[in-house]
């Protein structure tokens, strides 16, 4: 049974990151599209925000000097803030909510709000409507945390990571489809049967039809094929992993577990404070700076997400079962580190050398790369292994009581939530530096901080998962 939840929890998991990724590229050009729509009205959400911009923007610099372009770099880190804050919210009740009724009838709820979000984006002509879908949105997304408790339910502390690792190449592959095909179909125009109902629809509403779509597919699909994983027994759930010495190797104490759990909460959050806010800066660097265009930018992160898919199947999978989740994600954090100096160094080089400045771009992709392969979906899974596994009283046959902040639910939807707390700020404060400083203080800034994450790591590396 294992081996065919793995198979849907994949396949679901990549009809719902390629809706995911799908607007990626688009951001730009949106609110580039919002702020020319609605700037005549001095009354309008939008053309408020960008005034309060505006009017800051001329205390802290010279707007001679300074590209106005970077007034949709911080609109553009508002915008990536809301969805993650609401993440961070709602990511622990989801998951305490699936401990309580079922995974499978928690994720069927939470898909209704995305297909309702997407159905919002369609229609949003306003930039105060295309929010309220974001809104919607973060409230509602739980399939990736709800596919690592189902994973981390039918899966062996022995073979966890591996299975795991599905997430991460679903992740992969639709960052490699998702993005492309997004610019592909932003620049198609709607079919001209729509005008004839009279709809006006947001200017990409093709491609949030398209993720309509495949949200209604993913739905579909896991109310026919997934079936119930919560309390479900796992084959050899009570072995204990053997030691050097022969001997089996007793699990961590409760207290041991909750101080690692706490570790990395504690990581995954200053990670992707600093990772995320790169991560969501890139695509406006290379529209302030190159002024590229939605596909040039799809083609960027498409790369990305297929030498991540590449190292995610034929490096990650194998290596960390050897060297241990804690060492692989330290990997990572270095990467990102080697990255981030690159990125620092290519403003320097824009006007002077263009072609030296397009190979430092090429270069950190494929650090960041190597980031999103590893960095994350090691702590999960090391995060997961330190939950209470599903174990069955001998006698009764019923199943044994799990520590309340051990269940797999709660302890990963609490692991999420640091990371989306990350999210929320970590666009807002590298857009805002971008915003004020630049990009190559931003990125000094962020290497810097990544070098010294690299540094605390040490202890956590050494770390046994399990």
């Amino acid at each position: 049974m294992a081996g065919d939840v793995q198979t849907v929890v994949f396949l679901s998991l990549v009809l719902d990151l390629f809706a995911f990724t799908i607007p990626l590229p688009l951001f730009p050009r949106l609110i580039e599209w919002y702020t020319v729509r609605e700037s005549s009205d001095p009354t309008g959400f939008l053309s408020q925000t960008l005034n309060f911009v505006s009017t800051i923007r001329g205390v802290l610099y010279k707007p001679s000097i300074h590209s106005k372009k970077w007034d949709v770099v911080l609109l553009g880190g508002l915008m990536g803030s809301v969805f993650s804050t609401l993440q961070f919210i709602v990511s622990p009740r989801i998951g305490s909510l699936s401990d309580k009724y079922g995974r499978k009838r928690i994720l069927l709820i939470t898909m209704i709000g995305n297909i309702l979000s997407a159905i919002l984006w369609i229609q949003s002509t306003t930039f105060a409507s295309y929010m309220l879908s974001r809104v919607v949105g973060g409230l509602s997304e739980g399939n990736v945390q709800l596919a690592i408790a189902i994973l981390s339910d039918v899966t062996t502390p022995a073979n966890r990571s591996k299975a795991l690792a599905h997430v991460g190449i679903a992740f992969a592959i639709c960052f490699c489809i998702g993005p492309p095909i997004g610019a592909y179909f932003a620049s198609r125009p709607l079919p001209a049967s729509m005008n004839t109902f009279g709809l006006e629809l947001n200017v990409y509403a093709v491609p949030a039809a398209i993720t309509l779509v495949l949200l209604l597919l993913e739905t579909l699909f896991l109310a026919v094929a997934l079936p119930e994983t919560r309390g479900q027994r796992t084959q050899a759930v009570n072995e204990k992993k053997p030691g050097e010495n022969g001997h089996t190797k007793p699990k961590a104490s409760v207290e041991q577990r909750l101080n690692i759990l706490k570790s990395l909460r504690r990581l995954h959050f200053l990670f992707l404070g600093v990772f995320s806010g790169v991560e969501f800066t890139l695509t406006f660097l290379t529209f302030d700076l190159f002024d590229w265009n939605n596909r040039q930018n799809g083609a960027l992160i498409g790369s990305i997400g297929i030498i991540s898919a590449l190292l995610q199947g034929g490096y990650v999978r194998r290596a960390t079962s050897k060297v241990g989740e804690g060492v692989m994600a330290r990997r990572g954090v270095s990467a990102c580190f080697a990255g981030l100096v690159l990125l620092a160094l290519l403003p320097n080089f824009i006007s002077s050398q263009p072609t030296l400045a397009f190979r430092l771009l090429q270069g950190a992709a494929v650090c960041m790369a190597f980031t999103s392969a590893t960095v994350v979906n090691s702590l999960t899974a090391f995060a997961s292994l330190q939950c209470d596994e599903a174990a069955f009283d001998p006698i009764t046959g019923k199943p044994t009581k799990e520590h309340a902040q051990l269940a797999k639910g709660k302890a990963l939807g609490q692991f999420r939530s640091s990371g989306q707390l990350g999210r929320a700020i970590g666009p807002l404060l590298a857009c805002a530096s971008y915003w004020t400083f630049g990009p190559s203080v931003t990125y000094t800034i962020s290497s810097a901080a990544m070098f010294a994450l690299y540094a605390s790591m040490k202890t956590i590396a050494a770390t046994q998962s399990s």
